[in-house]
């Protein structure tokens, strides 16, 4: 079976720990008229081996690779992976790393009943991410992703100006997810266990702590001026004092923000805007 033709219908491969949660997956999978085969796996290990004994080009139902630990094929008929994240042993995010070694990566689709690990999803190069209990119509749009990577064919990924990863953010809003660039946000707002990401086509709120941006986002630009603010320093363009603190601008024209900047991060903001300054000029 030739992996990258378009034409034929999706095998794809259910995996999840609780036997009556994998029935449903596979059903609704197997109801659409896009899937074509529908492989059930109740935990990772056996996921690999399944995997392993879908080679592309080898008989389906072949025999398994050696193990079927964490080695897998470089190559599988499997289109798709809709995994569970929280299983013992290996969990659903440990098994989306092992995908990622191989040549040409199945596409991976989360189901899950919790919404706090979207961003470790994409992380691992998920699609998409469904929420529990599983709808047909989300079920269905994630499909159609697989399917336009599919004719799009494998991607470079895509990198931010400072030549890393630009991370995407899965918002969820009235069983639609949109994915929002690390690069798009000009800067969030804490909101208790929230935050919330402001753009320049509006904000969005997501359940990520304010300080789990500040960590994973430190080396992206960001920087911490509040308790309540985390700003993407190359979109700072003014610092001045207000009253008794500082404030800082994010942008320019109908779009500016003006932000209040703690006593505790001034001393932080001063320096890595001068710092980001004398690189921009070192590197003309």
């Amino acid at each position: 079976m030739d992996s990258n033709d378009t034409t034929r219908g999706l095998v794809v491969l259910a995996v999840d720990d609780e036997q009556p949660a994998l029935e449903e997956m596979a059903f609704l999978l197997d109801e659409d008229p896009r899937v074509a085969t529908v492989l059930k796996a109740g935990e990772s290990t056996e996921a690999l081996r399944i995997l392993n004994g879908r080679r592309a080009g080898a008989p389906a139902g072949g025999p398994a690779g050696p193990g079927g630990g964490a080695d897998v094929a470089e190559q599988t008929d499997i289109d798709a992976v809709f995994l569970d994240i929280r299983m013992p042993g290996l969990d659903g995010l440990e098994l989306a790393r092992v995908l990622k070694n191989m040549a040409v990566q199945p596409a991976i689709v989360f189901v899950t009943a919790h919404d706090d690990r979207a961003v470790d999803a994409y992380d691992v190069g998920a699609i998409d991410y469904l929420l529990k209990p599983l709808r047909t119509e989300r079920l269905s749009a994630a499909l159609d992703r697989i399917l336009a990577t599919r004719r799009a064919g494998p991607a470079e990924p895509v990198r931010d100006e400072s030549g890393g990863d630009d991370e995407v953010i899965p918002v969820e809003l009235a069983g639609t997810t949109k994915l929002v660039p690390r690069s798009a946000v000009r800067y969030v707002e804490a909101q208790g266990d929230y935050a919330r990401l402001h753009t320049t086509e509006g904000s969005h709120l997501v359940r990520i702590p304010l300080s789990v941006l500040e960590d994973r986002w430190r080396d992206a630009g960001f920087v911490r001026i509040h308790r309540s603010f985390l700003v993407a320093l190359p979109l700072v363009t003014e610092l001045r004092l207000a009253g008794s603190g500082y404030v800082v601008r994010i942008g320019s024209g109908p779009e500016t923000a003006e932000l209040p900047v703690s006593r505790r991060h001034t001393r932080e903001l001063k320096d890595r805007l001068v710092r980001a300054t004398k690189q921009a000029w070192s590197q003309r």
